[in-house]
């Protein structure tokens, strides 16, 4: 009798503590969240942890699911679970991917190297973010054989987006995700109060400079003088240099690295960005096609009869509008419009094991994580994200057998009650 990921987890865990050995990540949230706080800078934590506004967006995706409580079900002879899933032919060993993060960088130099390599390593497919510090081809060569797809922001150079579409298939992406909700930046306070973009300082833009088109663009580009040299514009130069690719000196002397960053803060989204553009991207690439950041149902049968492939119900982890809808109250409204037959992820609030298993009893195929990996980079770099992915299977796969349940499809809407309906 298999003993299942939950047990080996423990067991791990145990038997490392009997010689006095700790988890290199802690095992719940919280803590976890505490810990990553101390350990990264105040721009990076402002950037990854924070959100749009007053935070009411975050508040709303934790509310959502602290009103669901799942009925366990006893005598049910749930011994072994399977957790595997395939979606959009992509084989999940458990319904979770990795989310797209940006800026990586800000937590660790290399995260994108870390994550790849962790994804790999757990067999959990990465979606690579197009705001990564590490071109797409090095984190391929990374990972290996191991799933991956790939995310991406619809630039004002539709040559460009081409471009990445192109590279994406050329990585063997197992799909595209298309990011909607970010046309523009939302207002996020814990960034402004520092003054801190990541991108304006070279960080989190590896995707573009790597490219041929946006090489050909900012070869173009006119650079004037700065209006004004301080220390801290010394610094910011100096990040961009060292993030640019090509030797350091040489891009200090010519200028590249500024007319890059000048370049990408134009045309990185579009913000006219619209169905019609949705409506080209089928003939563009042989790529199954998700949409990222659909929350109303109407949006999400549309997109369906465009002909995507899937759409993950999220609101970006609450950092674009404040006080929006929450992604698990969406996903119920999302999965009645459209079918059970639709492909539907969801991302923005999962916290736990116990979290996946709501989502997927509300109608997810899976779900996308993103900031407790992030958390775990921060303490641990790749063995801490492993080990948070673990963990989080880990109580997804107990969740499962004290429940009844033995596979992906008996996670239904019946383990559920709704202890304080919404409205």
């Amino acid at each position: 009798m298999s003993a299942g990921p939950g047990r080996i987890r423990q067991n791990q865990v145990y038997r490392a503590g009997v010689l006095g050995r700790r988890p290199a990540v802690p095992t719940d949230f919280d803590e976890l969240e505490r810990r990553a706080r101390k350990a990264s800078s105040a721009t990076a934590w402002a950037y990854v942890a924070g959100g749009a506004g007053l935070g009411r967006t975050m508040r709303n995706n934790r509310e959502a699911f602290d009103r669901w409580a799942i009925v366990p079900r006893m005598l049910r002879g749930a011994a072994e679970r399977d957790l595997s899933r395939d979606v959009l032919g992509t084989r999940l060993p458990a319904p979770i991917l990795l989310a797209p993060v940006g800026a990586g960088q800000l937590i660790a130099p290399d995260a994108d190297l870390h994550t790849a390599r962790a994804a790999a390593a757990t067999g959990i497919p990465y979606v690579y973010t197009n705001q990564g510090g590490t071109p797409m081809e090095q984190t391929a060569a990374a990972m290996g054989d191991a799933p991956r797809w790939f995310q991406l922001y619809w630039s004002t150079d539709e040559d460009l987006v081409d471009s990445l579409i192109q590279r994406a298939e050329a990585i063997n992406a197992g799909a595209l995700v298309i990011t909607l909700d970010t046309t523009v930046l939302g207002w996020r306070p814990q960034d402004l109060n520092l003054g801190s973009l990541p991108f304006a300082r070279g960080l989190g833009i590896a995707q573009y400079t790597s490219d041929p088109r946006f090489q050909e663009l900012a070869a173009g580009r006119k650079l004037e003088k700065p209006a004004e040299v301080t220390l801290a514009a010394v610094r910011s130069l100096i990040s961009m240099v060292r993030n640019h690719p090509g030797k350091f000196l040489d891009n200090l002397r010519s200028g590249r690295q500024r007319a890059s960053v000048e370049t990408f803060l134009d045309i990185y989204s579009n913000p006219r960005l619209s169905w019609e553009h949705i409506a080209t991207v089928k003939d563009r690439t042989r790529l199954p096609v998700v949409l990222k950041g659909i929350l109303h149902p109407d949006d999400a049968r549309r997109a369906f009869d465009l002909g995507v492939d899937a759409v993950v119900v999220s609101n970006h982890g609450g950092r674009q509008v404040d006080s929006s809808i929450a992604t698990l109250d969406a996903l119920v409204q999302v999965r009645e419009a459209v079918g059970p037959d639709r492909t539907v992820l969801m991302d923005s609030g999962i916290r736990s094991g116990a979290d996946v298993f709501t989502a997927l009893a509300l109608g997810a195929d899976a779900v996308l994580l993103g900031r407790p990996y992030m958390y775990g980079l921060a303490l641990a770099g790749q063995r801490g994200i492993e080990e948070v992915i673990a963990n989080i299977i880990a109580e997804l796969d107990l969740t499962m057998a004290l429940t009844g349940v033995t596979d992906l499809a008996g996670i239904t809407r019946e383990l559920l009650c709704n202890r304080r309906p919404a409205g």
